[in-house]
């Protein structure tokens, strides 16, 4: 008896194998007989199972999990006195794609997780694709790229039991003392954003502009929430990753679909090009924020979100974003961490989604393109028979430029393995105990103390212990007190 389809009623073209041509069934597989054997030459399993066997890309390292949208972003102010990007002229919108995600956990972990959250932009703009790489947090854990990779281990799980461990992180962290900024933003009610849409998104290193007139500018991005900034609290964030893990993912999806679409105003930090050379500390150092009374906040734009992915895999997962898609007007600057990650991103995306990524309709600017990057795995643009080399006598253009370029900065001196040069106000500890002692109020720092001391208690073994107390008397003595006593109380240890 031939099987029933359930679904005859609907019309529409039937599937259709790869090649184009009539599926067969997308239910039954070729046997020899009911209950004989399958055949190999049934292509349509074959296909079916192959593809299966390959329809996940690596997933990223760090900022696994995560989702994103599309929006606009509209310059509101007049910045052109800063640079001469396109996108950032009074009154130009721009298409855009934002990604928000956890650092640490992989595709299948909670969103309430504490972590630091990932706030990548994509802005599609007429000069060619730019790329904001930031986080919910203003500064991080490193300076150096080098360490970049041992950092991401530390937050990962253990090579003999596949287990995440606090001992392994707070050794790192206490090992490499110019994290404790950033740590102290993780432990304290930034750690745990209401939603994606209560957080602010920083591109938290220092990059530079220029003008039309060529001029320089060092700038910091801040793209302040219009929801305002909200946070959970550690049991809320427990009991939310047991029963939805998909929670901030499903509130951006459902707040975009009702209409409420979410809105960041962009403000930037300028520093006059040579006010670097002798600021009382390194404006590149990424551990680092510059005080708002020095620098304060200029607007520049809002950035909404309007509209979901039509599909994620197409859209969010093959999302390629990297800092060294730049655009004019717009370039890097001596950050350590800036100028590794212009190599290491786009590398990543090489590796994960292919050589040709940029060719996928997600990472594919909207402007005309000439490169003589060419073939490659999956090469679907091409140039036709148009030289493959530059130069040449045959109307391919090239570029040329020679000379100083107008996004550089002057650099001598020998070659050297070292941190910074330190300026008269550099050290690891007094932004971390200013955010505390400043900026936290009193019911922040309890639950700040609370956080560090239940994280500790969570498995932290000496000697890692002992250094991790001596971490936050340096940040602040009565905060690592405070800490050392909450500890040893949950421990029932008097000493």
């Amino acid at each position: 008896m031939t099987e029933k389809n359930p679904e005859q009623h609907v019309t529409g073209t039937p599937s259709t194998r790869e090649n184009g041509a009539p599926a067969g069934s997308d239910r039954n597989s070729l046997s020899v007989g009911s209950n004989g054997p399958l055949l190999l030459h049934d292509v349509r399993l074959v296909e079916t199972l192959a593809h299966f066997n390959r329809e996940r890309v690596p997933e990223r390292n760090p900022h696994a999990k995560g989702a994103g949208a599309f929006g606009v972003f509209e310059t509101t102010e007049d910045v052109s006195r800063y640079t001469k990007a396109a996108l950032f002229q009074k009154g130009t919108k721009t298409e855009m794609l934002a990604r928000f995600s956890t650092v640490a956990g992989e595709q299948g972990s909670p969103d309430t997780w504490r972590d630091v959250r990932g706030f990548s932009l994509k802005f599609y703009t007429s000069e060619g694709n730019y790329d904001l790489v930031g986080n919910n947090t203003p500064v991080f854990f490193l300076r150096d790229p080098m360490k970049f990779p041992h950092f991401i281990r530390s937050q990962k799980r253990m090579p003999g039991t596949g287990l995440r461990d606090h001992n392994m992180q707070w050794d790192f962290w206490t090992l490499n003392p110019e994290s404790a900024h950033q740590v102290t933003y993780l432990m304290g009610d930034r750690g745990l954003p209401r939603t994606w849409r209560h957080m602010n998104g920083y591109g938290s290193h220092t990059y530079m502009w220029v003008n039309a007139q060529g001029k320089k500018f060092w700038v910091k991005y801040h793209f302040l929430s219009d929801q305002g900034v909200e946070s959970m609290s550690n049991e809320e964030a427990e009991r939310i990753a047991g029963s939805d893990a998909d929670y901030h993912r499903r509130d951006l999806a459902e707040a975009i679909e009702r209409g409420d679409h979410p809105s960041w105003t962009l403000y930037v930090q300028v520093m006059p090009y040579e006010e670097a050379k002798t600021y009382r500390f390194n404006p590149f150092d990424l551990t680092k924020v510059w005080p708002h009374s020095d620098y304060p906040l200029i607007k520049v734009g809002k950035m909404t979100l309007n509209r979901n992915p039509e599909n994620f895999f197409a859209e969010i997962e093959q999302a390629a974003f990297a800092p060294s898609n730049l655009v004019p007007g717009i370039g890097v600057s001596p950050d350590k961490m800036l100028l590794g990650r212009t190599f290491a991103y786009a590398d990543a995306q090489r590796a994960r989604i292919g050589t040709n990524y940029f060719q996928l309709p997600v990472n594919k600017p909207k402007v005309e393109s000439n490169s003589y990057t060419f073939d490659g795995n999956m090469t679907y643009e091409h140039s036709g028979k148009a030289p493959v080399y530059a130069p040449n006598s045959y109307g391919r253009p090239w570029a040329d430029e020679t000379g100083p370029v107008d996004d550089g900065w002057e650099a001598d001196g020998e070659m050297v393995r070292s941190a910074y040069e330190l300026h008269p106000e550099d050290d690891d500890f007094s932004q971390a105990g200013a955010l505390v002692r400043e900026v936290f109020d009193d019911a922040q720092r309890d639950r700040f103390v609370e956080t560090v001391a239940n994280h500790l208690a969570g498995g932290v073994k000496e000697p890692v212990l002992s250094r991790a107390f001596e971490y936050w008397r340096n940040v602040d003595e009565n905060i690592g007190k405070r800490i050392e006593n909450a500890y040893r109380e949950i421990k029932g240890d008097p000493a």
